[in-house]
C-alpha cells in the first residue's frame, strides 16, 4: 500500500504509483517497522533533483525493487525541502559516515530512527545488492548495526553542538572575510573555486556591503566581474530570465538547469544592490528580468511564490532550453539565425550535449548601439516563443514559506530601486513599469499568503500547496527569513501591520529556538524529537536559520529602537563569528548582518505628504548605507515607530538620520541628506 496519494509535496506524489509500499515521515512508520522488527529505508529529495528522478526510473519503479523493500523494510520517503529538520539531522550523518553529500539521499535506520547506514545514489544493481546485505545484517549482525548506528549518532551530535567559541563580529574579522574571499576568488570566469560552481549570492551581497562601508575597489570588481560572468553565461536564461542551480563546469557555461526560488531571491537582490550602487545597465535588466521571471513563471496567482522548476524535461535534461544552429534558422530564418548563433555562441560542435548548445551571451550588448539592442530583443522574443511551443520543465508548485520570504524582500527592494531611478527617457521605461507593477502584485500576494494561510494559531507552518497549508512546522529560518520579509513590507508600504506580524514572529523564535550562548537550534522546544536537535550555524543554499533570524533580529530593532531585538541578534552573531574569518564562503548572509550592524544601521525615517515621488524619499534609498532602514509617510502614522514625534518643518517634508540610536537634526534639501547619509 502506497500511503503518498494525498501528501501536499509534489515530490511525494511523484512516487505515489510507484510498486514500493511507501511511508510519508511519521510516527506510525516507525512504528510499524518496530512491530515488524525490520529496519527504516529514508530515502531523501527534491522535486527537481535530476538524480532523484534517475534513482526513481531505475530502483522505485522496478518491480523487483520494490518487492525487496516491501519484504525487508519499512519505506519512507521525504522532502528535504518539507522537512528541512529531518534533512539536515540525516545529510549530517551522511557525511560523517561518507565523507560527501547530496540528493537523493539513501539513509538505513533502526525503527527508532538511529541512522546505521547512508549514502546518496546507488545504481540499480548495487541498490539490489545494498537492500540484500543490508536485510541479511539486519538479521544476523543486529549487535554489529546498532553498533554502528550509535557511533553515528555520536558523530551526528558533534557535529550539532551548540554552546562553543564566541566573539564579536568586527571589522578587523569582516575585513579578513573579504580578503579570504578575494583570495579564493577566480579572477578568470568570476565566483569561487572550480566545478561544479554554484552562484555565490550572499557572498557578493556581503561584498557590496563591505565595499559600501570601507571603499574597499576589490570586493565591488568581484562582485561585478561575478555578476556579469554569469548573467552573460548559460546559468542565466538568456531568453526568459532566471538563473539555474548551479554550473557544471568553472566558467558558467552548461547548467543544471533547475531553477530554484531561492537562488533567483537572492540574485536578484545582487543585481538590484549592484544597479543601485553603479547604475550599471547590465545589473538593471538583469534585476529587471530576474523580477519577472519570479512574477511570471514562479508565482501563484492569489499565493505566494512555487519553489522550482525541474531539472529535466520529459526525463531528459535541457530538452527545453538547449539549441543548435540548425533550429536557430528554422525559427528565425537564416540571417537572423546566423546573427543569433553568433551573439550567443551556439556552434555545430556545440557546447552541451548531442551537438546541442545552451546559450551564452557573448559579447555585452547592454551598451552596443540602439539598432543592435532592437535586433537582440526581436530575436529574443522570436526564439522565446518558439522554445514555448518545445515540452516545458515541471513546475514544484508548494510554497515554502523561508523562500517566499526571500522572495518578498528581493522584490521589496527592486521596487524601492527601480523608483530611485525611473525615468521617461529609458527606451525601455515601459517594460520596467510592467514588471515593477505585476512584481509589486506577486509581491503582496505573497506576503498576505503567509500572513493568512502559513501562521496558523500563532505559529509559522512550513509548507503550502494550492492554498492549502500543510502539517510541518515552521523552522527557524522561516522565522527569520518571514520576519525579514515583512520588515521589508513595512518599510515599502508604510504599514503598520507587517511590523507588529515580525515582532510576533520573532517572539515566538526567540521563545522556542534558543540554544546555549547565544546560538539557536532549527527546530522549536516542542517541534518533534528526532535522534539529534539540528543547529547549522552555517549558510549554504540559503542563510542559515540562525543568519536568517539575526537579520530579521537586526531590521526590526531599528525599525522599532527596541534594544533587546539587538542584543540577542549581537549574541546569535557572536556565535557564527569564528567561522566567518576563516570559513567566509559559508558564512555569507552572517558577515552580510554584520557589515549592517558594524554600519549603525542607519535608521532614515522621511516625514511627507508624497512617500512615493519625494525625492528626499528617492535621495534615502539611493543612498542608504548598509543594512539600513527607509520608511517614508506622513507625522505620527500609525503603527510605524520611526515617524513617531517627527514633524515636517517649517511645513516642508523633512528626513531624520539615527545611527546607532544616535540622532542627527532634520534636514530638509536632498543635499544635506546625501551629505549625512555619506
Amino acid at each position: 500500500m502506497n500511503r503518498l496519494v494525498d501528501a501536499t509535496s509534489p515530490y511525494l506524489l511523484q512516487h505515489k504509483d510507484n510498486p514500493v509500499d511507501w511511508w510519508p515521515w511519521s510516527a506510525e512508520a516507525f512504528t510499524e517497522a518496530a512491530r515488524r522488527d525490520v529496519p527504516v529505508l529514508i530515502s531523501v529529495g527534491y522535486a527537481a533533483c535530476h538524480w532523484c528522478h534517475v534513482m526513481a526510473h531505475e530502483s522505485f519503479e522496478n518491480e523487483q525493487v520494490g518487492a525487496l523493500l516491501n519484504d525487508n523494510f519499512v519505506s519512507i520517503k521525504v522532502d528535504r525541502e518539507e522537512r528541512p529538520d529531518v534533512d539536515a539531522v540525516y545529510m549530517t550523518a551522511t557525511q560523517a559516515m561518507t565523507g560527501q553529500g547530496g540528493w537523493p539521499m539513501t539513509v538505513f535506520a533502526t525503527p527508532d530512527g538511529t541512522p546505521f547506514f547512508c549514502g546518496t545514489y546507488f545504481p540499480r544493481p548495487n541498490f539490489v545488492q545494498l537492500l540484500q546485505s543490508v536485510a541479511t545484517a539486519w538479521r544476523e549482525q543486529r549487535e554489529a548495526v546498532l553498533g554502528q548506528g550509535a557511533a553515528v549518532v555520536e558523530a551526528i551530535g558533534g557535529a550539532q553542538a551548540v554552546g562553543g567559541p564566541t566573539a564579536p563580529l568586527d571589522a578587523p574579522l569582516l575585513d579578513a572575510a573579504a580578503a579570504k574571499l578575494a583570495s579564493e576568488y577566480d579572477a578568470t570566469n568570476g565566483g569561487f573555486g572550480g566545478a561544479p560552481k554554484f552562484p555565490p549570492h550572499m557572498n557578493l551581497l556581503f561584498l557590496l556591503r563591505h565595499h559600501q562601508r570601507t571603499g574597499d575597489p576589490g570586493s565591488l570588481e568581484i562582485t561585478r566581474h561575478t555578476a556579469e560572468a554569469m548573467a552573460r553565461g548559460g546559468i542565466y536564461d538568456q531568453l526568459a530570465g532566471g538563473f539555474a542551480r548551479y554550473s557544471v563546469d568553472a566558467h558558467w557555461t552548461v547548467p543544471h538547469f533547475e531553477k530554484m526560488l531561492y537562488d533567483n531571491a537572492l540574485l536578484l537582490r545582487v543585481y538590484t544592490q549592484l544597479w543601485r550602487l553603479t547604475g550599471d545597465p547590465l545589473a538593471r535588466r538583469v534585476a529587471r528580468d530576474t523580477a519577472r521571471f519570479l512574477a511570471d513563471e514562479l508565482h501563484r496567482p492569489g499565493q505566494g511564490f512555487a519553489s522550482a522548476l525541474d531539472a529535466d524535461t520529459e526525463g531528459v535534461e535541457g530538452l527545453t532550453y538547449a539549441w543548435t544552429p540548425a533550429q536557430l534558422v528554422e525559427a528565425l530564418g537564416e540571417e537572423d539565425g546566423r546573427f543569433a548563433a553568433d551573439l550567443f555562441t551556439v556552434t555545430e560542435e556545440g557546447t552541451f550535449e548531442h551537438g546541442m548548445s545552451v546559450l551564452k551571451l557573448a559579447r555585452d550588448v547592454d551598451d552596443a548601439a540602439p539598432e543592435v539592442r532592437a535586433r537582440w530583443q526581436q530575436v529574443v522574443g522570436r526564439l522565446l516563443a518558439a522554445r514555448d511551443t518545445r515540452p516545458q520543465p515541471a513546475l514544484d508548485d508548494k510554497v515554502v514559506a523561508a523562500w517566499n520570504g526571500l522572495a518578498i524582500t528581493a522584490i521589496a527592494e527592486f521596487q524601492q530601486v527601480a523608483a530611485v531611478y525611473a525615468s521617461p527617457k529609458d527606451e525601455d521605461a515601459n517594460l520596467m513599469d510592467g514588471v515593477t507593477i505585476v512584481a509589486d502584485g506577486a509581491m503582496r500576494q505573497a506576503a498576505e499568503h503567509l500572513a493568512s494561510v502559513h501562521l496558523v494559531d500563532g505559529r509559522l507552518r512550513r509548507v503550502s500547496r494550492d492554498g492549502k497549508v500543510g502539517e510541518p512546522a515552521g523552522v527557524l529560518e522561516d522565522y527569520g527569513c518571514v520576519a525579514e520579509a515583512f520588515c521589508a513590507m513595512h518599510q515599502l508600504t508604510g504599514e503598520g501591520r507587517w511590523l507588529t506580524l515580525a515582532g510576533e514572529l520573532l517572539d515566538t523564535a526567540l521563545a522556542h529556538f534558543p540554544a546555549p550562548g547565544g546560538a539557536f537550534y532549527d527546530t522549536a522546544d516542542d517541534a518533534e524529537r528526532l535522534v539529534a536537535r539540528p543547529a547549522d550555524p552555517t549558510d549554504n543554499a540559503t542563510p542559515s536559520g540562525r543568519s536568517a533570524l539575526i537579520a530579521g533580529l537586526v531590521a526590526y530593532s531599528a525599525l522599532t529602537g527596541e534594544t533587546r531585538y539587538r542584543e540577542a541578534a549581537e549574541a546569535a552573531l557572536g556565535t557564527v563569528a569564528p567561522i566567518v574569518g576563516k570559513h567566509p564562503r559559508f558564512t555569507g548572509y552572517a558577515a552580510t548582518v554584520g557589515e549592517a550592524l558594524l554600519s549603525g544601521p542607519y535608521e532614515i525615517a522621511v516625514v511627507t505628504d508624497d512617500p512615493a515621488g519625494d525625492p528626499l524619499v528617492a535621495a534615502a534609498r539611493r543612498h542608504a548605507p548598509p543594512g539600513a532602514v527607509v520608511v517614508a509617510g506622513r507625522p505620527d502614522q500609525p503603527g510605524v515607530p520611526l515617524l513617531a514625534d517627527r514633524p515636517l518643518v517649517e511645513g516642508r517634508s523633512a528626513a531624520y538620520v539615527c545611527r546607532g540610536f544616535v540622532c542627527q537634526r532634520p534636514v530638509t534639501s536632498v543635499e544635506e541628506l546625501v551629505a549625512e547619509l555619506g
